[in-house]
């Protein structure tokens, strides 16, 4: 759903790349005794996922070495995952964030959500494409294997990249979509997910905005309170990511940062996946509405919540 949003990037193309002069900085601030943290984050943090990818290439060209292994060997902890989550290909890094999410013992629905109800048709074909390169499964089967009910067929009806994606709004079938809503949910006995579902997941952006202001006029209230007295557990919180999406995606992604650092200890995988992911996109945007929302510069959040070179990195990346 990048479209019909304004882009903010804090990361953009370095204006005088060079990625031989990278690779060899790199090399520089591995070789022989300690590693110049500095100036890895000097170099990688200011440069777009696809020149990182350049200087890779290069790395090995001149070095015969693998870059990523030798920044594993150099690195640790947190700076280190930060850092190699920087250096993966996008489509790759949220194809092994959902993979992931998905093995092992329980499910991680938070990253499901994050992912597959912000994207566009487009960037979830591409992430089902580099899934199945490399696990050798589809996207699609996985997400039925390990999820149940009324989250598993939201799941798999946002996997099928099927959106309206035109900016048409159709007044009159914003009104009707609003009172079919209406009556699959308060005006029933039992909910009817398959309506919610099929509206959500196949109307474009603008009209969604439509259907959601026709559903407040008609009965008072925001379909958010709809979906949360009417829903519960994972479909609840997939649903009113995608409604929170529609409205305002930068107030969404907000909202994920503070999760991940609210409270007792910090989520760092979702810190990690938020700031290397959002920051080429519309991280401008979202430190605007997280300083509105919460009163405080995202940059304090991550100051007080994260150290070494850890924090700084992730402060160059949203800087």
């Amino acid at each position: 759903m990048s479209y019909g949003y304004q882009l903010s990037p804090t990361v953009v193309p370095y204006g005088d790349f060079d990625p031989r002069a990278d690779a060899e900085a790199l090399r520089k601030a591995m070789k022989g005794f300690g590693t110049d943290e500095k100036s890895i984050i000097n170099v990688l943090a200011n440069r777009t996922n696809l020149q990182r990818q350049e200087i890779a290439v290069q790395f090995k060209t001149l070095y015969g070495k693998d870059l990523i292994k030798d920044l594993k060997s150099e690195l640790s902890g947190n700076f280190e995952k930060l850092i190699l989550a920087m250096m993966m290909p996008l489509p790759q890094y949220y194809a092994k964030e959902l993979h992931d999410a998905m093995s092992g013992i329980g499910t991680d629905e938070c990253v499901l959500i994050e992912v597959l109800c912000t994207m566009s048709n487009h960037e979830i074909r591409v992430i089902k494409q580099a899934y199945e390169a490399m696990y050798g499964r589809s996207l699609e089967d996985d997400l039925s294997d390990d999820t149940s009910g009324n989250f598993k067929r939201l799941m798999v009806s946002l996997c099928c990249a099927n959106r309206d994606e035109s900016f048409d709004v159709d007044p009159a079938a914003a009104v009707e979509d609003a009172k079919e809503l209406l009556r699959a949910g308060e005006l029933r006995f039992g909910t009817d997910e398959s309506i919610f579902n099929a509206i959500l997941v196949q109307r474009n952006v603008p009209q969604l905005r439509q259907i959601f202001q026709e559903y407040e006029n008609i009965t008072g209230h925001t379909i958010e309170d709809a979906i949360e007295n009417e829903f519960s557990g994972d479909i609840k919180k997939g649903l009113l990511a995608l409604v929170k999406c529609v409205k305002n995606r930068a107030a969404f992604f907000a909202e994920q940062l503070y999760k991940s650092m609210k409270g007792f200890g910090t989520d760092d995988n979702r810190l990690i996946r938020l700031v290397a992911t959002r920051s080429e996109i519309d991280m401008g945007e979202i430190k605007e509405v997280f300083r509105q929302q919460y009163d405080e510069p995202l940059e304090n959040f991550i100051a007080g919540d994260c150290s070494g070179h850890y924090k700084k990195c992730l402060l160059a990346l949203i800087s």
